[in-house]
Order: C-alpha cells, then sequence, then structure tokens
C-alpha cells in the first residue's frame, strides 16, 4: 500500500551546470501535476508529465527545478515590452506620489522578468542531463510514500479486524432474531385473542416477518467485502480507490442489517462496525 504524501530532493552538478530538483506530494482525489520548469526545460515538460504518470496514480505532485549555468553558456537579452510596461508604471507611481525623484536603471534592473537567461544547450542533451535526477528524486518520494503508506495501512487493519470481530458477534446473535419475533407475535396474540392462540398462525406470522427481519444474507456479502478489503492490503500498488468502493459496500450492508435488527447485541455491533468504517474511510484519504 502506498501513501500520498511524500518528498524528494536531490540536486546535480557538473563543471557546466548546477540543477536542484525538490518534489512534494500531498493528499488528493485524482492525480494533480503542478511542475515549475526553467524556461530552457518547459518544452520537456511533456516528458516530465509522463513519466510522472507512469510512476503516481493520485496525489498533487509539485515539481521545482531550478538550473545555474556554470559556464557562459547562456543568452541573457532585454524584455523590451516589459521594461516599458514597468516604466509607465513607475511614472505614474511617481505622480501618484508627488516624488521628484527620477526613474533609474536601478529601480529596474530587480524587478521579475526584464532581463532573461536563455540557455544554447539542446533540449535532448539537457534531458539526458536532468533524467537520472529525476529518477533518483522520484524513487525517494515514492519510498516516503510508501513509509507513509505501511503505517496507514496497519492502522487500516486494526480497524478492519474490529469490523471482521464484529460481524460474526452479529452472525452468533442472528439466530435470536427468530426467537425475539416468535415471542413478540405471541404477546401481542395473547393481547388480542386471550389464551385462545393459533400456534399455527404464529409460526405463519413469524416466517412473514422473518423474511423482512433476517440478515443473513447482508453477513454473507459483509465476510465477503471483509476478504476483498484484506486481500487489497496486502497487494501492492494503488489499492485506494479498490478500498474506497470496498467501504461503501460493508457500510451499505451494515447499514441494511441495522434498520433490520430487534435485538440489542445486533444494534451495539452496527454502531461499533460505523465507527470503525468511519476511521477506514478518514486514513483511505492517505492512500494512493
Amino acid at each position: 500500500m502506498t501513501g500520498m504524501t511524500g518528498f524528494g530532493h536531490g540536486e546535480h552538478r557538473d563543471e557546466k551546470v548546477h540543477l536542484v530538483l525538490e518534489m512534494r506530494s500531498y493528499n488528493n482525489r485524482f492525480l494533480e501535476l503542478y511542475l515549475n520548469l526553467p524556461y530552457s526545460l518547459r518544452p520537456l515538460e511533456p516528458r516530465f508529465r509522463e513519466l510522472l504518470c507512469s510512476r503516481i496514480q493520485r496525489g498533487k505532485v509539485e515539481l521545482y527545478l531550478s538550473m545555474t549555468e556554470l559556464e557562459s553558456e547562456a543568452e541573457v537579452h532585454v524584455d523590451h515590452a516589459r521594461v516599458a510596461a514597468y516604466l509607465d508604471a513607475l511614472k505614474e507611481l511617481k505622480r501618484l506620489a508627488s516624488s521628484r525623484e527620477q526613474v533609474s536603471l536601478l529601480h529596474l534592473i530587480g524587478l521579475e522578468g526584464v532581463l532573461k537567461s536563455e540557455s544554447r544547450r539542446n533540449p535532448e542533451d539537457l534531458w539526458q542531463l536532468v533524467l537520472p535526477l529525476l529518477e533518483r528524486v522520484l524513487t525517494e518520494l515514492q519510498r516516503s510514500r510508501d513509509v507513509e503508506g505501511v503505517k496507514t495501512g496497519a492502522d487500516i487493519r486494526r480497524q478492519a479486524e474490529v469490523v471482521r470481530e464484529r460481524v460474526a458477534d452479529i452472525e452468533a446473535a442472528a439466530p435470536r432474531i427468530e426467537e425475539r419475533v416468535r415471542e413478540g407475535l405471541r404477546q401481542r396474540f395473547h393481547e388480542l385473542m386471550g389464551e385462545g392462540v393459533d400456534e399455527a398462525r404464529i409460526m405463519a406470522e413469524t416466517a412473514v416477518q422473518l423474511v423482512r427481519c433476517d440478515v443473513n444474507e447482508e453477513v454473507q456479502r459483509l465476510k465477503a467485502h471483509l476478504d476483498t478489503l484484506f486481500a487489497a492490503l496486502d497487494a501492492t500498488g494503488a489499492q485506494g480507490k479498490r478500498l474506497d468502493f470496498v467501504c461503501q459496500e460493508l457500510g451499505r450492508e451494515i447499514n441494511t442489517i441495522g434498520s433490520k435488527s430487534t435485538i440489542l447485541e445486533i444494534d451495539s455491533a452496527v454502531i461499533t462496525v460505523k465507527d470503525a468504517l468511519e476511521k477506514i474511510r478518514e486514513q483511505l484519504r492517505n492512500v494512493e
């Protein structure tokens, strides 16, 4: 089982370039990728996305990559349109502030996007440089997600064991439903008809009521769903959606049993199962 929260960090440095890559992942119902790449690597974004989609099924994943050229293989140029826009804005600000200060190069040089640096490296060469670093950081991210998955899986398993124990209690208590129904009908017949109660009539009415109150089918389906849940907990890879579905089915069956129950033991077991399922659903928000 794999979690959805993780972190990975790595660097590559040689005589020409320094790369720093950081990845974070968070809980999310679907896979959502956010990539912050240097300008010269943006043509490679589809490759980043393809690789990440092949390794991660669910979660919000953020990737930050910075690249510093250590040799003069970059071209720096001025963004003329942006400089003109900044100048107009600074002049307007000067007018509004009634300032006599002159707009200078120092005011412009630190503004975002005034100077642009573009690498002259071939994107394919850059990809071959970035790929080993990306693989290494992705492995670290997945390792941290796996650690979270082990802890989450252990907690889900504990709650699932509670569910299994209480389902066994429900199965053991189910035969007493017939006795409770029969005694309830006999008491009502006695109240209405006195001592002249037809036992055959009581048996017939009991059979009708038992059709409505019998929980055997629901118990058997609960046991089957629990087998599926434990199998998913033992499986590898992304199991979150499968477990979500199983929990929905478990909840549906236990709700049906609760609506049919006529004895306190089953009512108590139903409450415990619902509480355990709610805890499992809470933990499944952290499972890929």
